[in-house]
């Protein structure tokens, strides 16, 4: 779970970590407010949950109250799209109003989980403002990361080396130490994926100030955190996305065109690489689970269906704790409610499989029979070009 950027800042703030003085705005006339209160200039940033603001024209800089205030009516209210939210974007219902700092220095540091070495990782880098990726790509020379055991915690000694590579002066050096180990520490204690400050500045003078924050969590580690779990904004999110999670379903939405509804994580991965390897784009990710009920299916096919990307379907189910018959009475059951008019793909295999084909072949619904999981893949394929 990704939260807003001030909310990320107000964590920091707690650790101690220098941060601009700043206000959190809903009206135009609370920006002006704000902005005289700060003493323009001021920086107005957009709360969308993505990144590349700047570019989108989500963060700007007013030079009087009166420039914040118009500034504010312009992005309230507004769609911010992003190269991460793509269209319609993201809607812009509150803004971040704080003071502008005088920059001398950029840089980046952060926490995240190397699954590949199955430890934790601080990554700082020598530039700050752009994407780590980005900047790995660019300057791989000018990054430098350190693992540690979550158990152990990021040593005095691993924060030391980062901040000597950043070239910090020693003033500096203790306090990035201070910085790195306080956010190492919160990253293990909250179940944190990620946590960034990007751009970390050294301003003029020579403090570290954190001008923007990143927190991911664990969306499996939010019963244990009712505190973080309270700060969702679903507003942010994808409606078909909010709508599957309180069913208890596992989607994802995509860009492609052919709707997936696969029961079991590996087979719905193995499903969206075999609909890429005939030529299609997955439109998902669709987890049904184990434990799914009637209910759940057809709320699950309502939801693939009402992506307006959708052009196929598949249904591919290996039966083992699911049954067939369970899968395809819910499926029939939202078809049934629907004006069925995009093809849809059915594979089942498992417990009660003639049970299952029986319920769908007899429901005079359109629905075309694979034998196997390549056939099925490959004619859903078919179907989404025979439709445009």
């Amino acid at each position: 779970m990704l939260i807003h950027e001030y909310q990320a800042k107000e964590f920091l703030k707690q650790l101690g970590i220098n941060l601009p003085e700043g206000r959190i705005v809903s009206t135009p006339a609370e920006a002006r407010e704000a902005a005289s209160e700060l003493s323009c200039p001021v920086v107005l940033k957009a709360q969308v949950l993505a990144g590349g603001r700047g570019r989108a024209g989500g963060v700007l800089e007013a030079l009087t109250p009166e420039d914040a205030e118009k500034l504010a009516a312009k992005l309230l209210g507004s769609r911010l799209v992003t190269s991460q939210s793509g269209p319609p974007g993201l809607p812009v219902e509150k803004i971040l109003v704080e003071k502008l700092v005088k920059v001398r220095r950029e840089i980046y540091a952060g926490i995240g989980i190397d699954r590949k070495n199955e430890a934790l990782v601080a990554i700082v880098g020598r530039q700050g403002g752009m994407e780590i990726e980005r900047l790995a790509a660019a300057r791989p020379d000018s990054i430098r990361k350190i693992h540690f055991h979550p158990d152990e915690g990021l040593k005095l000694f691993q924060a030391r080396q980062l901040a000597y590579f950043l070239e910090l002066e020693e003033a500096q050096i203790k306090e990035f130490v201070f910085l790195i180990k306080k956010l190492s520490r919160f990253f293990i204690e909250r179940d944190l994926k990620l946590a960034e400050i990007n751009p970390l500045s050294l301003d003029e003078e020579g403090k570290l100030v954190a001008l923007d924050a990143r927190l991911e969590f664990d969306d499996s580690s939010l019963p244990r955190h009712p505190e973080i779990a309270s700060l969702r904004d679903e507003s942010q999110e994808n409606e078909l996305e909010r709508d599957a999670r309180k069913h208890g379903l596992n989607y994802i939405k995509m860009d492609g065109e052919i709707g997936c509804l696969v029961n079991g994580a590996g087979l719905a991965m193995a499903t969206m690489d075999i609909i890429k390897y005939f030529g299609g784009q997955p439109a998902n990710f669709l987890d049904i689970g184990g434990g799914v009920t009637e209910e759940a299916v057809s709320r699950a096919f309502e939801i693939l269906m009402a992506d307006s990307q959708v052009k196929s379907a598949l249904i591919n189910i290996f039966g083992g704790i699911v049954r067939c018959d369970l899968v395809a009475r819910g499926v029939v059951k939202a078809a049934q409610n629907l004006s069925l008019n995009k093809p849809v793909v059915v594979r089942l295999e498992g417990t009660n499989v003639a049970e299952g084909r029986r319920i769908l072949e007899e429901s005079g619904l359109p629905f075309s029979f694979a034998p196997d999981f390549e056939q099925a893949a490959r004619m859903a394929v078919i179907l989404s070009r025979k439709t445009e």
